[in-house]
């Protein structure tokens, strides 16, 4: 567990660790320069399940074990099942985890079920599924650990602390997706705790189906091929409004389309195959370009949450393979 010292544990806190974060900032090699920024992709697909959510994960699931909880729950849209269900299982705790029926990524739901967690499907969407996992955890014994848990933002924060020692500056703007808005609110913490001033605007994009923070409402019914951040009524909903007001940043919102075209890019220009959540604060930043809002050589981090295995189903957009004879000709032709 990184960043021992920053966070709220001490030494006689378990450290179930998968030696997660340490994950790369990549330099844009074709997006950025088309774009006029100096542009970095913070490659949270790295971490040991796939998302950004094993950050904060090894932290909640540390302290529950500390505290003696009898186990996890969570409700997901998938990577955090993926990721509580691991950690759960390094730690020798039960794991249950509720999922919004029809609403989870294939790649994520086969995480959770191999590591062993107790797996149901809820009729309705995320928050829904999250009003009985409070209802349930404490009555069972089992430890919230979505991120309503505190610990979860705590260990989320030390993806900033990671971008402030591999650039030579603050960047100028931290490009985010948000879904139930935690991890915005963990950056800005994390972004506060080091730097007492020049600290980065942070751009939250969410999709234009599932755009609860841009509508100013909650959306009932939630729609977007962004699994990752199909939420109607985020969590951390005043924490990452109050990130975005304090850094000078702004919230957004971003078609599927964009979103799509946008893994796209990353995945055929950039070799990042990221889950379309991630590509949203992408998406967001060529929206911005379009729309004269991004400054030419600026400085940019862009947060690309998730693997794109984590949503197979996805990948049946690009490209299907195409049968050829065995022969040299055939292989040429496909060049042309």
């Amino acid at each position: 567990m990184a960043f021992r010292d920053r966070l709220p544990v001490t030494e006689r806190t378990p450290n179930p660790t998968l030696l997660e974060g340490n994950t790369p900032l990549v330099p844009s090699v074709s997006i950025g320069p088309s774009l006029g920024v100096e542009l970095f992709f913070k490659w949270e697909g790295a971490n040991p399940t796939g998302s950004f959510k094993d950050r904060g994960m090894v932290v909640a699931v540390a302290r529950a074990l500390e505290a003696g909880a009898r186990g996890v729950i969570c409700a997901s849209t998938g990577n955090t099942a993926a990721s509580a269900a691991a950690y759960a299982a390094r730690a020798g705790l039960r794991c249950v985890v509720l999922l919004p029926e029809g609403a989870v990524a294939a790649g994520k739901l086969a995480q959770a079920r191999m590591h062993g967690a107790w797996v149901a499907l809820v009729p309705g969407g995320f928050d829904r599924a999250l009003d009985l996992v409070r209802r349930s955890a404490q009555s069972l014994g089992l430890a919230v650990v979505n991120s309503i848990n505190p610990d979860r933002l705590e260990g989320q924060k030390t993806a900033a602390f990671e971008i402030l020692d591999a650039l030579p500056r603050a960047p100028d703007i931290v490009a985010l997706p948000v879904g139930n808005a935690g991890n915005i609110t963990a950056y800005w913490r994390g972004f506060c705790e080091v730097l007492p001033q020049g600290r980065p605007a942070l751009w939250g994009f969410q999709a234009e189906g599932a755009a609860p923070l841009v509508r100013g409402h909650p959306i009932t019914e939630p729609k977007t091929v962004a699994t990752a951040i199909r939420i109607g009524n985020p969590a951390s909903w005043q924490g990452a409004l109050g990130a975005v007001r304090e850094s000078g940043g702004r919230i957004g919102a971003v078609s599927d389309d964009e979103i799509l075209s946008s893994q796209r890019r990353l995945a055929t220009e950039e070799g990042l195959f990221a889950e379309p959540a991630s590509a949203a604060a992408v998406a967001g930043l060529l929206r911005a370009a379009r729309e004269g809002l991004l400054p030419r050589g600026a400085l940019v981090v862009a947060v690309l949450t998730g693997h794109g295995l984590k949503d197979p189903d996805v990948a049946e957009r690009a490209p299907q393979p195409v049968r050829i004879e065995p022969t040299v000709d055939a292989v040429a032709s496909l060049l042309r």
